[in-house]
């Protein structure tokens, strides 16, 4: 009973949790942002649902609704999601300007040293 105990208690469990039931609620949010930007497409297209479609009689019209569905959800999740994300990250928590990797500068410095121990000028 003791290692059930030790996994409920966990704290990868409960942000698991947590992180599937936001995950459940947002796809319904983005889903529902699909069908009106979808709906949109077919006021200009006049249906949203072109299932129906059928050029020369292949039946291609499920697959095109579905192509659509998935570019209007990416550029959803790319223009809504992701782009705000990076910005506020970058803007709130800015990466690490640009320099010397740190196992670069620590062999710079064991070669200045064995320079120095053997009476040369280390290099510049």
């Amino acid at each position: 009973m003791s290692g059930f105990k030790n996994f409920l208690l966990r704290g990868n469990l409960i942000e698991l949790a947590v992180a599937f039931i936001i995950g459940g609620a947002f796809a319904t949010v983005v889903a529902a942002t699909v069908d009106v930007l979808l709906d949109l497409v077919g006021k200009i297209g006049g249906t949203p649902d072109f299932s129906n479609y059928e050029p020369g009689g292949v039946a291609v019209g499920a697959w095109l609704t579905a192509v659509i569905s998935f570019v209007i959800l990416a550029a959803v999740v790319y223009f809504f999601i992701v782009t705000p994300y990076t910005k506020a990250k970058e803007r709130y928590f800015p990466s690490a300007p640009p320099g010397t990797p740190e196992d670069v500068q620590l062999l710079r410095e064991i070669r200045d040293l064995i320079a120095t121990q053997q009476g040369r000028t280390p290099p510049a």
